[in-house]
């Protein structure tokens, strides 16, 4: 566990610990954070060849402790180089990247380069890819740069990601890039708390919806804001809660921007009549963010560092370690407000584009929180009736813990594979595709939102071959107890590595037998999304997928890359617990 003290759940900073880091640190990397110079409220932007990031072949990093301030509070965070976020780490496509890392702590740290497609003991997963980095030892990445985009680095050591962390990867085409603009920023979206995450654990394992302050009440039920009395009843009756929507919630967290909340309010700035790129990353350890501009559309370009066919959208939803490029033209000499809003809407974060120093727009108000409905516990009344199935009977059999009879009502390709037991609390009877579903909690909203059916790869995809083998997995969970797996098998339970041939071409498919999403990440691999909406060629590639609840996605996947992978949910507390699988890739003489 990092060092630090701990009073009433909350980490501070020791004595020692806050001399070391104002030693380290310039006065101005002290207000409002310790934001590194691009991340400053006041940015012009991010100019290739600046000395606003670590670019070149040889890069020198350092994990360490610095105090980080929200307001007037104090606490404890883990850096990178004494910043948060990280510093920008800026290459080129087609060049070679030496980056040595120190560990200045007192624990074992890593450093995991996301979406980047590296050799496999470079990837920076203790105990799958390389031993971790020691206390006081350096490790030196070394490996060519193959792609171009938006990415992002993290520790993948004691939940250091969720103290501070991770930093962004911009990577320029050696050809240039297919969307021009005059003028861009970097956008990093994180949840911030001065509970240790161990803690925060801790009481979810206590209780499932600890930080679940936004339960329906009596006053919500009479005014109408929450559900009729009738479905009350019926999801009581399956103990189960329609506003258990996230485990860590604005309860305990302070949503950010490039390290600032809301009354730090980041401010990029651009001149009316520009083109403007967001680079947007979701570097929080729990939190999907809506994304939106009121009254200025976006125009998204790239999806996890992959070009697609541009659309616009008046809002989209970003998944914990997913990216965003977006374009935005603002033509008006005013500013524009840019909110991140908890998916749960318990909290969000407010940042400003705006031609000049302290204007701002106005801040939303923030939503009525979202309510989960049948077709997020995979049971969708909507549907047709299938073999004369009773759908309620149906939904209340399968919410049963335990319920084996469920299985048999399942999709044929509903795995029998899962083992049933005291972490799997329920199964999905009627799993659907729901990649041209809008996201949860902005199903009814009146204007324009992503799905993932409407990317479409900018360029032809170099793999189409029909895939020969098909994988299913589930993502399973007991919330109550707070135990997350895939198969219903824990990682630390022994789970079974998913085995690969180098080169072969095959389809996964996850199906979500939870309530929650899960941003689901494969280390090493870019793979195609099957939407069903576009021909093989255009699906959309990505390395992280976020599955809704009640739902299943697939993807076709070309296994390129030998060695050992990780797989893994990419909401921190989840992957802790047990949802986390490894894939190896071998070739035919392994």
């Amino acid at each position: 566990m990092s060092e630090g003290h701990e009073r009433n759940g909350e980490w501070t900073v020791s004595r020692r610990q806050w001399i070391a880091g104002m030693a380290g640190a310039s006065a101005g990397l002290i207000l409002p954070g310790i934001a590194p110079g691009w991340a400053r409220s006041g940015s012009a932007g991010v100019v290739p060849g600046s000395g606003d990031a670590l670019s070149g072949e040889e890069i020198a990093l350092t994990i360490g402790h610095s105090p980080f301030r929200i307001g007037k509070r104090v606490g404890h965070a883990v850096t990178v180089n004494g910043s948060l976020p990280a510093p920008l780490i800026r290459l080129r496509e087609g060049q070679r990247a030496r980056i040595a890392v120190t560990n200045s702590l007192a624990e074992d740290s890593s450093i995991h380069w996301h979406g980047l497609l590296v050799p496999f003991q470079y990837d920076g997963v203790p105990g799958v890819s390389f031993p971790g980095i020691a206390p006081g030892a350096t490790f030196t990445y070394d490996f060519p740069v193959r792609q171009a985009g938006t990415y992002w680095y993290h520790s993948h050591s004691n939940m250091q990601e969720a103290m501070g962390l991770y930093g962004a990867i911009v990577i320029d085409p050696a050809g240039g890039e297919r969307v021009s603009a005059q003028r861009e920023h970097i956008l990093v979206l994180s949840d911030w708390s001065f509970a240790h995450p161990h803690r925060l654990l801790r009481r979810l394992k206590q209780q499932g919806g600890y930080y679940n302050r936004q339960r329906q009440t009596v006053g919500g039920l009479l005014e109408g804001r929450d559900q009729p009395l009738g479905e009350r009843i019926d999801w009581a009756a399956m103990r189960m809660d329609p506003t258990d929507i996230s485990d860590v919630t604005g309860a305990v967290y302070s949503f950010l921007v490039n390290g600032h909340d809301s009354a730090g309010n980041w401010t990029g700035l651009f001149a009316p009549g520009e083109r403007v790129r967001l680079r947007i990353v979701n570097a929080s350890a729990m939190t999907n963010f809506n994304i939106r501009l009121p009254g200025l559309a976006m125009t998204v370009v790239q999806a996890d560092g992959q070009d697609v066919a541009p659309v616009e959208t008046d809002e989209l939803q970003i998944a914990i370690a997913e990216t965003y490029d977006v374009i935005v033209h603002p033509v008006e000499d005013r500013a524009y407000a840019l909110v991140a809003e908890a998916v749960d809407r318990s909290g969000q974060c407010r940042a400003t584009l705006a031609p000049r120093m302290g204007m701002a727009a106005a801040v939303p108000p923030i939503r009525r929180r979202p309510l989960l409905t049948m077709r997020d516990m995979g049971m969708d009344h909507a549907a047709p009736a299938m073999d004369g199935m009773d759908h309620a009977a149906m939904g209340h059999a399968a919410a049963a813990p335990m319920d084996h009879g469920a299985m048999t009502m399942r999709d044929p390709a509903a795995a029998p594979q899962v083992l049933l037991g005291p972490g799997v609390a329920m199964l999905s009877p009627m799993p659907v595709d729901r990649t041209g579903d809008r996201p949860t909690g902005l199903e009814q909203v009146s204007h324009r939102v992503l799905t993932y059916r409407d990317l479409r790869a900018a360029t032809p995809n170099p793999d189409v071959r029909r895939p020969a083998r098909k994988i299913a997995l589930h993502l399973t969970a007991n919330m109550e107890r707070y135990m997350w797996s895939f198969d219903g098998v824990k990682y630390s339970d022994g789970a079974e590595p998913i085995a690969m041939r180098l080169g072969e071409r095959l389809r996964m498919t996850l199906i979500n037998d939870t309530m929650m999403p899960h941003p689901i990440h494969l280390h090493g691999h870019f793979f195609e999304l099957v939407t069903g909406a576009q021909d093989d060629a255009a699906k959309p590639r990505k390395h992280t997928v976020n599955v809704l609840p009640g739902g299943k996605v697939s993807f076709d996947l070309t296994a390129d890359a030998p060695g050992d992978w990780a797989f893994h949910c990419h909401m921190l507390l989840h992957m802790h617990s047990g949802m986390f699988r490894v894939v190896t890739v071998r070739g035919d003489a392994a």
